[in-house]
């Protein structure tokens, strides 16, 4: 199981060092988010992050947790991801989701996709064009809310090791969910999360083993890689955190990324003392 770390506070300078230094202390990928007016927290740009953070680090996986699709244009989103993951030379992965209703970049504007329903079907329609994009064939999508006729974009994304030139898309996957499952499985990984009510709370091994066998029993064995990305607060206690993090990789965990999002602790200070801490490996 490989190791990310979320640079989830500090200046933007601050932020871009905190990825050179995840990577000068072993972790495995650098995350930032992605939000707009999130009760009043600073938030950075996530593509103007990555760009930075891509040429000043030669090794970690980048991304962002979670970017979230249907509030953007998805063309001008192919185009920033390519230009990015070409910057860190095919480092870039891509978790994706419906995005935080309660962000005013959706609830405070008219014409956003407000509901459930709309976001979900947005998504959709988003996530065809993206996949279809990398191949810098011209294509067309005829979805629910998104028509396009004859676009085609180039490059095409870095050539990653098993040939395949598409950014892999970590698509978030509310389980038991099969329509939410169902969609990320074609795809290239699942951010999964408890569904309705429960959706705060973070997965325990025998949850995440219930994840890994339904993707098992309905993704094609020969569909290629899939990751299985986890995202939380590890304990404080090194020993805890190892013995967390060793139940989540038996149970079929391939990514956990470290995250802790109260603006009261997660200062720039902590968040560097718990980087050069180094991964908790199990």
């Amino acid at each position: 199981m490989r190791l990310g770390f979320v640079g989830s506070f500090g200046t933007v300078h601050e932020v871009v060092d905190l990825a050179v230094e995840v990577e000068q202390h072993g972790w495995d990928g650098f995350f930032t988010w992605d939000g707009v007016d999130l009760e009043g927290m600073d938030a950075w740009d996530p593509w103007a992050v990555l760009a930075a953070a891509a040429v000043r680090t030669e090794r970690v996986t980048l991304g962002a947790l979670v970017f979230a699709l249907p509030r953007r244009r998805p063309w001008v989103f192919a185009k920033q991801a390519v230009t990015v993951d070409h910057l860190s030379g095919g480092r870039l992965v891509l978790p994706v989701g419906l995005g935080v209703p309660m962000d005013r970049a959706v609830a405070g504007v008219a014409g956003e996709a407000a509901t459930l329903r709309e976001r979900a079907e947005r998504f959709d329609d988003a996530l065809t064009l993206l996949d279809r994009s990398f191949t810098g064939e011209r294509f067309d999508v005829d979805g629910t809310h998104l028509h396009v006729d004859g676009m085609q974009l180039r490059p095409v994304p870095v050539a990653r090791p098993d040939g395949r030139t598409r950014i892999p898309l970590w698509v978030v996957g509310a389980f038991p969910s099969d329509r939410s499952m169902g969609r990320a499985i074609r795809y290239d990984g699942v951010v999964p999360q408890h569904r309705g009510e429960r959706a705060e709370q973070e997965l325990e091994p025998q949850d995440v083993a219930e994840v890994v066998a339904w993707v098992r029993e309905h993704r094609p064995a020969d569909a290629g890689p899939f990751d299985v990305v986890l995202h939380g607060a590890l304990p404080a206690d090194r020993g805890a955190a190892r013995d967390r993090l060793a139940a989540l990789a038996e149970a079929g965990a391939t990514w956990f990324i470290d995250a802790l999002w109260d603006p009261s602790t997660a200062t720039p200070e902590a968040l560097r003392a718990r980087v050069r801490q180094g991964p908790p490996l199990p």
